[in-house]
């Protein structure tokens, strides 16, 4: 099972820095690099709606669930 992170694909959506939504979200970059780049463990659903409202997406554009014979394709 995979969680994969589409936060990249939302930003160049929105035309928006990684710097810019870390301000926005109170997140810092080290951790927001660390979700951007799908090695984060978890992720606190007050973070999710902070990057929800920054990008004005639902989490369904942020995250999405690939099964494993999906991502060895």
């Amino acid at each position: 099972m995979a969680i994969i992170i589409n936060l990249d694909v939302m930003l160049a959506k929105r035309k928006m820095s990684v710097t810019e939504l870390s301000e926005k979200v109170g997140i810092t970059m080290a951790n927001l690099s660390i979700l951007k780049n799908g090695k984060a463990k978890a992720i606190r659903f007050s973070t999710l709606e902070g990057i929800c409202q920054a990008l004005d997406c639902q989490p369904g554009d942020i995250l999405e669930y690939r099964s494993d014979d999906d991502v060895a394709e």
